[in-house]
């Protein structure tokens, strides 16, 4: 009783408590204005985030609006919008944009705390990589029309050559920049940063714009219409120098090896474009580190799938080659024979395509691996550039469908048609998801399947235990033994070779079926690439299309379409490169 009742009334300490209590309540009234003071400046930095996106949203909306108009205008020979006003706008565009990155790359990440994080998924170096090599076609192209425009210099605008130099700069610029800073998340100047990358998204996307018409027109021909007169879009013509002659012999190579070229540019625009974009989205953004994995490339254990889809990709590339080769002969029987055997190649190549997915997401059931978490701004580009992309192809598809079987699907030709068209869909469908689901999913560990045997330490507490009772001796020895405690741990390195324990390099079944899977699609959607990109236009050469939607409403669709279908498949590529790594 003494005892609590000393417990209970301490006289000695009422002061100091209550002087507790004075500091406690004075200590929480601190912290609850420190939260406040920080809530505050969250919400006005909230606010200047949200004011910059808007602003440079802002900025790229009015480019491409602007830049789309220029572009339309300037495709009619009848309408008084030229190439050169088009190019003078796209010249006003690429001095902006080079002036910034030189003031990003001299002035803005050289500043005190200007980068304190960088993004380790944003910018990986097989991305940078194609964006150089790229790059590097791209200043070959503009050395040739550099060497084309001046056969025209006599009788045509300047404009056509200075263009091509500095689009020249402009790359130069660009691929030094991105390399350099495209895992950057800037936290000063935020409002200029976000400003100054937008405005670059929307250069790139103009020049990528403007490239894709003018390709697409390059490739368009026109049937004829009463039978005895045939018409075509004539890139020159609305340049300006449709009768002007060129002063050199080499004109008519030069302009035909650029065109080849303008594949590498297109890519090299979209890459930058998304780059760009990843940038914007890091801007002021705070990056845990602890989640990153390191993936290296290697094709141990890997061959059935490259095999078989190098088999596929020297197959596709000879059958193409034939194509152009007779396409270009006009010949309706060569060009029915060819259009045959360019539509069996395609069904053979998604039918495997289809499988090799289905495979691979029956494996993804069976895969114990954890689905990523948290945001990530590459992560969700990726997946809505799939999706987006393949939208194009989606179209000349159901377009296709449509228009085969409303006339019939009469002939072996048109049955061949019809069933590319579907399985392209269903084949779309599948590679969509599959790629999406390995996007997701967190890298295989190499540590988890190596040589080791892990001792639960509650037994050896034990063991050691009984010992003391039955053996001391022995138990002594044992103590004082380095070997065999390192022998208890780990399996020890003299065990014979023909031991069944697993190599710690050594690929699962489930890894090595992924690995195989992937690169059998990377090589497949590289050969689905190279085709249409430089210039397999089955969708003119086969007339049903234009007869069924008259020829302005069918090309109006191919135009579009194909440009983002041939995209869908560059970045399948990079899509399955990294399911590649990180499987």
């Amino acid at each position: 009783m003494a005892v609590e009742e000393g417990y209970i009334s301490p006289p000695p300490t009422l002061p100091s408590t209550r002087c507790s209590i004075h500091l406690g309540v004075q200590a929480g009234s601190m912290r609850r204005g420190s939260d406040v003071l920080s809530t505050s400046r969250g919400t006005v930095r909230e606010r200047g985030r949200n004011r910059s996106w808007l602003l440079s949203s802002i900025i790229t909306v009015n480019v491409l609006i602007l830049g789309i108009a220029l572009v339309s205008g300037s495709v009619f020979n009848n309408v008084k919008i030229n190439t050169i006003n088009l190019q003078i706008f796209l010249i006003v565009l690429l001095i902006l944009t080079t002036a910034w990155m030189l003031y990003y790359t001299i002035y803005t990440s050289r500043e005190d705390h200007a980068v304190l994080y960088k993004d380790s998924h944003a910018g990986p170096v097989w991305l940078r990589g194609g964006l150089v090599l790229f790059g590097l076609c791209s200043l070959i192209m503009d050395v040739f029309k550099i060497a084309n425009y001046v056969g025209y210099l006599h009788c045509d605008s300047a404009v056509k050559i200075v263009f091509p130099v500095l689009q020249a700069v402009f790359i130069l610029v660009q691929t030094y920049f991105l390399w350099l800073h495209a895992k950057d998340c800037v936290q000063l100047q935020r409002n200029i940063t976000r400003c100054g990358l937008m405005l670059t998204l929307s250069t790139n996307l103009m020049l990528w714009m403007a490239a894709v018409t003018e390709e697409s027109l390059h490739q368009t021909v026109v049937p004829p219409e009463d039978g005895n007169s045939t018409h075509s879009y004539d890139i020159r013509a609305s340049g300006g120098y449709s009768s002007c002659n060129c002063s050199h012999s080499a004109c008519a190579v030069l302009e035909k090896a650029y065109y080849y070229l303008y594949p590498f540019n297109i890519e090299y625009s979209l890459f930058a474009s998304a780059m760009a974009y990843v940038m914007w989205k890091n801007v002021g953004r705070l990056i845990d580190e602890h989640n990153h994995h390191s993936l290296h490339f290697r094709l141990k254990d890997v061959l059935v799938g490259p095999a078989v889809g190098l088999v596929m990709l020297g197959a596709g590339l000879g059958t193409f080659i034939f194509y152009e080769v007779d396409v270009e002969k006009g010949d309706p029987e060569k060009r029915d024979m060819v259009l045959m055997i360019h539509y069996v190649m395609n069904t053979v190549a998604v039918t495997l395509m289809s499988v090799s997915t289905v495979a691979g997401c029956a494996i993804y059931r069976l895969d114990q691996r954890d689905h990523v978490s948290g945001k990530n701004p590459t992560r969700s580009l990726d997946v809505g550039l799939l999706i987006g992309a393949s939208i194009g192809q989606f179209t000349i598809c159901y377009f296709t469908i449509v228009a085969v079987v409303a006339t019939g699907a009469e002939g072996h030709l048109n049955a061949l048609n019809l069933a590319v068209s579907l399985l392209t869909v269903i084949q779309l469908c599948l590679q969509n998801i599959f790629i999406i689901e390995g996007l997701h999913r967190e890298p295989f560990h190499e540590d988890m399947h190596q040589a080791s045997v892990f001792t639960n330490p509650y037994v050896l507490q034990a063991q050691a235990h009984r010992d003391i009772h039955n053996f001391p001796g022995t138990f002594m020895e044992t103590k004082m033994s380095p070997a065999l405690t390192v022998h208890s741990m780990h399996v020890a390195p003299s065990a014979p070779s023909g031991s069944p324990l697993p190599q710690r390099h050594r690929l699962t079944w489930k890894r090595r079926a992924l690995k195989e899977i992937c690169a059998f699609l990377l090589l497949c959607n590289i050969l689905l690439w190279i085709m249409p990109a430089f210039g397999a236009r089955p969708q003119f050469d086969n007339t049903i299309g234009a007869e069924f939607y008259e020829f302005t409403m069918w090309a109006a669709v191919v135009n579009i379409g194909l440009p983002f279908g041939i995209f869908y498949r560059m970045h399948s590529v990079a899509s399955l490169f990294e399911v590649f790594l990180t499987s």
